[in-house]
Parts: structure tokens; sequence; C-alpha cells
């Protein structure tokens, strides 16, 4: 999972004009690049996010093949049980159709229960799953998604987690099935990104305010695929970094490029009532990575992208698991 990593030669955001004017940055050290790769090849792959239902992954769908935007995940944030069986198998077999990983989040979680601790300023428990019963909800959940074919597993607790890992290890779920950590709860460390890989994690979504410096940090201890979103959400941040994209690359991967939306209402739960909301920007997620896509072919910086239909994240550290 590693390869030779040098600093990259793609040319970087207005570095013609600035050297000219005797503003040149200065060189990219070798030494903060990541050595990591995917297995089979490529350094990042691309995830388009908030995909609440069969009527949001139709219009992306559609949209991508318009824009020529590929896409290597898919990922829901409303939970399992905001869909119906049809439902699930209606976008299970859409995405398989297209060699699509769908990512579908496991629930309940802490902000939508009776914890008034989430309401306050400390914001003190947050997503997590309070108590044995959310746990529970969470293991039906995954039970439930992988009988109807979903292969990755959307986690925002340590404990769902571990829990998810040994039903893997045990066979209560497939051994394939790949579960992914929520920014809601991502990692801002090394020793806790670690944490999250020998917990069971497979991706791991990094908060979009880490500095490259971190990126750098975090990959000397650990090769976990990692998510990012380019553009985030207002709700965990607004951050907008296109222009870092060749340099989230070189430090950060192998890495997700998530394509999120900054300046858009909350649609989690999902339900019909804001469908058009989520239509909409479900369509503009896609010309977001579009834009994105553009910055990167511009600066040269395009290669290296993983195979369409590649999900795996090869050989990761694990604590053992009870017998």
């Amino acid at each position: 999972m590693t390869t030779d990593a040098s600093a990259t030669s793609a040319r970087r955001p207005g570095e013609q004009a600035l050297a000219a004017l005797g503003l040149g940055a200065p060189d990219l050290s070798p030494a903060d690049a990541s050595p990591h790769t995917f297995p089979g090849g490529g350094r990042w792959r691309t995830e388009v996010p908030s995909c609440e239902g069969p009527e949001a992954l139709a219009v992306i769908l559609k949209e991508a093949s318009r824009l020529d935007v590929p896409i290597h995940r898919i990922s829901q944030g409303s939970g399992v049980w905001m869909l119906t069986d049809a439902e699930i198998t209606e976008m299970v077999e859409a995405t398989g159709e297209r060699d699509i990983e769908l990512c579908l989040f496991t629930g309940p979680r802490g902000t939508w229960d009776i914890g008034g601790s989430t309401r306050t300023d400390s914001r003190g428990a947050g997503l997590r799953a309070r108590g044995h019963d959310a746990v529970a909800g969470c293991v039906e959940d995954a039970i439930r998604a992988t009988e109807l074919g979903v292969k990755c597993l959307l986690v925002a607790d340590e404990g769902v987690l571990w829990t998810l890992h040994r039903a893997r290890v045990a066979g209560i779920i497939p051994a394939d099935t790949t579960l992914k950590v929520s920014a809601l709860i991502g990692p801002v460390n090394p020793a806790a990104y670690a944490v999250y890989e020998n917990l069971g994690a497979d991706s791991v979504n990094v908060p979009s305010d880490l500095t490259l410096d971190h990126l750098t940090e975090i990959r000397r201890v650990s090769g976990a695929p990692m998510d990012m979103y380019i553009e985030a959400p207002d709700d965990l941040g607004g951050y907008v970094r296109m222009y870092e994209l060749a340099e989230l690359i070189r430090r950060g991967a192998p890495l997700y490029l998530k394509f999120g939306l900054s300046k858009a209402p909350g649609i989690y739960p999902y339900g019909h009532h804001m469908r058009d909301l989520t239509l909409a920007t479900a369509k503009e997620r896609v010309r977001r990575g579009r834009l994105a896509l553009d910055l990167l072919a511009r600066h040269g910086a395009d290669g290296d992208m993983a195979p369409l239909g590649s999900r795996l994240p090869g050989a990761l550290n694990r604590f053992d698991t009870p017998s």
C-alpha cells in the first residue's frame, strides 16, 4: 500500500506569475508527501455525499454522466432507518450497475434522541450512540443494510465501529463490508487516527480544517484511506479548499475527495418534504466535483486517480478481537 513519494511536478496555483514577480513559494519537500496509495493503484478517489434516496441518486448519476465526473463512492447521511427496503434495493442496484460503492449511515445518533446535552454549548456526547439500545439500533441497521446488498456502512461512534468490526470478523455481516468513520467525529491528531484504524475503520473522514502539516503527521503513522470534504457543509465549517487539491492529495493520499456544498440548508434526516432542496443540492454537488476535477487538470495534477470500481482499503492495522 506504499509507493516511493517525491514532491509533485504539478504546477501550483499562480506559480509562474508569482515567480516572475519575485514572490515564488519555497520548493515542496519530498519528505512531506504521503508514501501511501490505494490497493490496485491510485492516490485519490471521489465521493458524492448526502445522497438521501433513490431520487437523489438518479439525479447524481445523470449529472455525473453529463459532466463526466467519475465517482467511486456515494454516501447517505440520514440513516438506514430512513429508507424502505425497496428504496435501499433500488440504490444498491443502481450503484452496482455502475460499480460505485454505496455507503449508508447507521443510526440512531445522539443529536436525534432525547439527550439534551447535545443541545448545550458544549455539544456533549454529540453524534454518538447513547446507551445499549442505540448501539443495538446501529447493529440492526447494519445487518438489514448488508442483507439488502449494501457494502459500506457509515458510523459516528467508536463503540459502534468496534462492534461492527467484531461482527464482520465473526461473520455476522459480510467480511468485505467496509466501515467509514463520519466527519462528525473525525480525529484531529495522528494518535486518534491510528486508534480508529485499529478499531476497524476502512476510511476515516477527518475535519476539513486540518492543516497540510496535520495530514503529513497522520500519514507518518497510518495508511488507512482518508476522506475529506473539499467543500464542507456549513455545519462542518463551510470550508472551500479547491485550490489546495493537489497538495491535499500529495500529503493525504490515499484520499477520498468529497464534494460537499456550503451555503446550503441541512437536509438530515431527509423526508419528501425536503425533496426539491435535496435534488437541487445533489445536482450541484456533482457540478462542484466537475469544478474540482477541472482545477486539478489545469494544474497538471489529475493523474493517479484510483481505478473506477475500486473500493477496498488494503491491509490495515487492527486491534485483536475477543475470541
